[in-house]
């Protein structure tokens, strides 16, 4: 039996301002299970980042209950939870979040100083294809190698869950799949267990399981037997 990793159980969402409610997630189930690589897909305003930054304890539920293996998130404080972000979770956002000033190597570094057992910024930089790049600073890089750079910053603290919320948004397609094979290597490699979020459908071929929003509730759950790697996916 697959090993689950995040239950999610009852999950509702709403977001208040003044007299307007707007209810993001309508009591959502679901697993995630270890080692599996999983595509959300869904409409703007379906819940998928809502989802994701629920996962990724970077927002917190209005009901509904979170367990990420055998710890319950939406019983935690603000301390533990950071804790949880720091120690467990990578993420990835369609802007890259960079610092200028700093060089590739200088960006990873910022993440392995203060994880408890990192990878050396040199060799996740290497996961990524970017071995050559390590002292250039991000404007004398292209979106795609600065969203690599982003991936290996995320990767470099060993973290068991990888969130990525549309990495490829703002790239052409022949970039994204450059962007999706350093993703796609790390689930295969690492085994971390990475949910990705994107508007593309083509990109679902990838997924060891594609699950679509619609209206913040899972409309569909799809299993994939033979995960196609990004190099074959035409967009």
């Amino acid at each position: 039996m697959r090993q689950v990793v995040f239950r999610v159980e009852g999950l509702t969402k709403v977001y208040t301002t003044g007299a307007v409610s707007v209810q993001a997630l309508r009591g959502i189930d679901l697993e995630l299970y270890e080692g599996e690589l999983v595509v959300l897909l869904g409409a703007s305003g379906s819940g998928k980042s809502t989802l994701l930054n629920i996962l990724g304890a970077l927002d917190s539920p209005t009901a509904g209950r979170v367990t990420f293996r055998e710890h319950v998130l939406t019983g935690m404080n603000e301390t533990e939870l950071t804790a949880f972000r720091r120690e467990h979770v990578g993420f990835v956002f369609q802007f890259y979040n960079l610092v200028p000033s700093l060089t590739a190597r200088e960006n990873v570094a910022l993440v392995t100083e203060i994880a408890k057992n990192p990878m050396r910024p040199e060799e996740a930089l290497e996961r990524v294809g970017l071995g050559n790049r390590m002292d250039h600073f991000p404007a004398e890089m292209s979106g795609g190698e600065q969203q690599r750079v982003a991936i290996a910053r995320a990767i470099a603290k060993r973290p068991e869950v990888m969130l990525c919320d549309e990495p490829t948004g703002a790239l052409d397609s022949k970039t994204g799949v450059t962007v999706l094979e350093a993703l796609y290597e790390v689930n295969r490699d690492l085994g971390t267990i990475t949910a990705l979020i994107t508007h593309n459908v083509a990109i679902r071929r990838m997924a060891h399981r594609v699950i679509r929003l619609a209206d913040g509730l899972v409309a569909a759950v799809e299993e994939n037997a033979e995960p196609m790697a990004p190099a074959g996916i035409e967009w």
